[in-house]
This record gives C-alpha cells, sequence and structure tokens, in this order.
C-alpha cells in the first residue's frame, strides 16, 4: 500500500483522525463566514437600490453575483487538499503520518529526541567480549542465558543467542522465567535462581564479588554494552557487546542541527555507552541509563522546555515515551505496541526520512499560506470588480471556481518528491550551488 498512492478513502480516513490545525481553524470559521455573506448579501442589495439608486433589476443582479464571488471554497480548499496529497507523498516514501496535524507540526520541531539501540544504531549487536568466574560453570551458565534470552525480543537477547546457542547441552533447564521490563530477566535453573542484566539489576541483592564490576568497566569506557549473569548472590560472568550506529544516522543529525533543532539521545544503556555513541553522531544532549518510566518523565519535561518535541523509537520501552511526545514517531521494524500509539510511522526504517519528513511539512505550510492568500485575495478582487460593475455573473462563476480549482491544484504539486537541493538549508544550499557550478567548470 505503502509503495503507490494510498487510496482516497485511506488518505481522508488518516486526515479525519487529527485534522492539520490550518483546516480546523478554518474549518470553525467557515460556518460564521458564510452566515456574514448571508446577511451581507440582502444588506447590500437594499444598499444597491435605496441608497446608489440602482434599479432594482441591476440591484438584485449585483447581489447575486456578491453571492457567488463571496463564497469562500477556495479559501477551505486551501489546507485540505495540499496535506491529503502531503499525506500521499509521505506515503510513495514509506512514510505514515496517522494524521494532518503531525505532518504540520512536523516543522514546528523545537527538539528531537531519539531512542539508542535500532534507532541511532544498527541495532543488532556482537558479543565482543565474554568472562566467566569459573571454566566449570560455563556450560551451567550459557544454558541458562539461551534459555532465559529466547524469551526475548531485544536486540541484546538476540545477539547473545546468536552468539551462544551452538554451546547449549541443555535448553530446558530455565523455569519461570520473569521479564523485568527495562532491567533484565530472572529464572529458576539447577536449584538457583539466576539474573542476567545491566549493573543496576544485579545489584538489587548483595554480592560476593563486586571487583568483577570494575574490571567490566574498562569494556564500559570502550563505548560497549555489559550485561551480568548472576547465580544467587554471586556474579558468574558477564558480556561485553557493541553496536555501531546507522550509516545515515550522522548526516541526519547534522541536518536538524542545521536547522537549529536539539538533538537528543535517550538510553537505557549507561552512560558510557550512550556519550560514545552521541559524541560518534554529535548529538546535543545524552541522558543514559533510562527506564522506560523515566523516559516518559524525560520526554514530558523537554517538553516543558522546548515546546514540540518528537521522540524517535522501536522497542516497548520507548512506547511510553512516543505516548507523551508531541509527534511520536516508531520505526517500522520495531515492536507493534511502539507503532500502535507512534504517530508517524517510518516503514522502511531509514532515518532520512525524518529530513524528508521536515522539508514535506514545511513545503505543505508554504503552500497552504499560498493557497490562503491567494483565495483571499481573489475574493476580495471578485467582490471590489461587483462593486464597480465590471464582472457579469459568468465571469464571478468563472473566477470563483477558478480560484478554486486553481488553490486545489497547487495543493497537488505536494504530490511530487522534495529535491534533495531545496531541502537543505540556506548555508548549505549555497555551498550546494557553488559545488555544482565548480564540477560544471
Amino acid at each position: 500500500m505503502l509503495h503507490g498512492l494510498l487510496t482516497f478513502t485511506q488518505l481522508y480516513g488518516l486526515y479525519q483522525n487529527t485534522p492539520s490545525k490550518t483546516a480546523s481553524m478554518i474549518e470553525s470559521i467557515e460556518n460564521t463566514y458564510v452566515k456574514i455573506v448571508l446577511i451581507f448579501v440582502p444588506l447590500m442589495i437594499a444598499i444597491f437600490y435605496f441608497i446608489l439608486q440602482w434599479g432594482w433589476n441591476e440591484s438584485f443582479y449585483r447581489g447575486m453575483v456578491l453571492l457567488v464571488v463571496a463564497s469562500p471554497c477556495a479559501l477551505v480548499a486551501s489546507a485540505t487538499p495540499a496535506t491529503l496529497a502531503a499525506i500521499s507523498n509521505g506515503a510513495k516514501h514509506g512514510i505514515l503520518f496517522k494524521g494532518g496535524a503531525y505532518l504540520e507540526n512536523f516543522a514546528q520541531l523545537k527538539a528531537i529526541a531519539f531512542d539508542k539501540t535500532g534507532t541511532l544504531t544498527k541495532g543488532m549487536p556482537v558479543v565482543t567480549d565474554t568472562f566467566f568466574v569459573s571454566k566449570n560453570q560455563q556450560a551451567e551458565i550459557l544454558n541458562v542465558v539461551v534459555a532465559m534470552e529466547k524469551t526475548s525480543t531485544h536486540p541484546i537477547a538476540k545477539a547473545l543467542v546468536t552468539e551462544f546457542n551452538h554451546a547449549v547441552t541443555n535448553s530446558t533447564v530455565a523455569s519461570t522465567i520473569i521479564d523485568h521490563t527495562g532491567h533484565g530477566l530472572e529464572c529458576w535453573a539447577y536449584g538457583s535462581n539466576w539474573k542476567i542484566g545491566k549493573k543496576d539489576f544485579i545489584l538489587e541483592d548483595k554480592l560476593q564479588n563486586t571487583t568483577l564490576f570494575t574490571q567490566a568497566e574498562t569494556l564500559q569506557n570502550q563505548g560497549k554494552t555489559v550485561i551480568y549473569i548472576k547465580r544467587n548472590t554471586e556474579l558468574v560472568a558477564y558480556f561485553g557487546l557493541l553496536d555501531v550506529p546507522k550509516s545515515d544516522a550522522k548526516e541526519m543529525i547534522d541536518f536538524f542541527k542545521a536547522h537549529h533543532i536539539q538533538t537528543i539521545m535517550i538510553t537505557g544503556d549507561n552512560q558510557a555507552t550512550g556519550e560514545t555513541i552521541g559524541k560518534q553522531l554529535g548529538v546535543d544532549e545524552i541522558y543514559a541509563n533510562c527506564l522506560p518510566a523515566e523516559k516518559t518523565k524525560l520526554i514530558q519535561q523537554l517538553k516543558e522546555k522546548y515546546g514540540t518535541i518528537g521522540m524517535v523509537g522501536d522497542g516497548i520501552n520507548d512506547a511510553p515515551a512516543l505516548a507523551n511526545a508531541s509527534i511520536g514517531i516508531a520505526m517500522g521494524g520495531g515492536t507493534d505496541i511502539a507503532i500502535d500509539v507512534a504517530d508517524v510511522v517510518l516503514m522502511k526504517n531509514e532515518l532520512n526520512m525524518l529530513s524528508y519528513s521536515y522539508d514535506l511539512s514545511k513545503k505543505l505550510k508554504k503552500v497552504t499560506i499560498q493557497n490562503m492568500i491567494f483565495s483571499i485575495s481573489i475574493i476580495i478582487l471578485l467582490i471590489l470588480s461587483n462593486l464597480f460593475q465590471y464582472i457579469t455573473l459568468p465571469l464571478g462563476v468563472i473566477g470563483h471556481e477558478g480560484s478554486t480549482i486553481l488553490v486545489i491544484l497547487n495543493g497537488l504539486r505536494l504530490l511530487q518528491s522534495i529535491k534533495e537541493k531545496d531541502s537543505l538549508p540556506p548555508k548549505q544550499k549555497k555551498h550546494s550551488v557553488a559545488k555544482s557550478l565548480l564540477t560544471e567548470r
């Protein structure tokens, strides 16, 4: 469906959910405007007849012309067709807007926040380091780790299963597996209580060998995510995993920074890992060690600070934050719940579609303003022409209907793909033009 134009019914269904503010404003004044025109026309007929001393036929004729040319059809059509065309444009590029308001507000963003794993990074971490306290327990540890992680869809869980699945000797050792969302997993196996997850989760109980955490910090300082495994009160192993940024992440971050939009990274990983990835990408603000509830609270605080804020994520942990952001944006390859609560879905998982969405929103705003100015100007021109008796009823109809058609056609220009040079900020645009001239020479 998203590779071609959406059907009109599908488009209008998306639009009706949350129409743009401009369309809502026009609709709110439409009824009042029509009532004013219906009162104004008889009043003007009376003025034509009694004050200007025009004949009855001429006065009534001019009143009918006025009724036609003062009709707000072109003004009403200024926003809706343009918004529908823009939503269709986004759909062709794999961007699903669930309402006109979200598309219109995209250009109003003051800040945009990103989850790290699977959003800014490839979401396919690989195990780079392993440490076992006792080699004799290694088989048991790996059996438990794989048994627990097979029940999770988290990228880190998938990486651990991929790395250690070949070493499993018993895949049914774990029982009563508990998922502590945002923390880790817990189960009973080999007569012991096992936990796997982040440092804070493992440290909830007293440990016998906390010195291993100091050794693991070396991996964290390298930007790696460290996962710990605990058996009862003993830390028995830890693994280091590395995830790398997506190829288009840096370019996308630079785009928003060039448009003076604050870029923020919110991650559940430790501070060192977050800062390593954040610095590589040039993110303005980095918030690490964030649980789902903390992400939501942080988004609310950032909304108060910046105003309109977008949140981009892909996992269950991101869903509450997506729901609380001004515009929640989900990656199409993410979890169903993230896609369900999001306002915008990037079906192709391409981060450069965020910058395309921003440009599309700006173009929508530009076209809508053009339509409104044009339609109001035509209405005023036709009314004045009628008052000075320059136009006839057929010409009034042509002017009225013609302006409506022109407004709709101007809105349909949003079906065209936005060229890359048109999306660049002023400074980059000049540089691009200069570069193309040098290339031509």
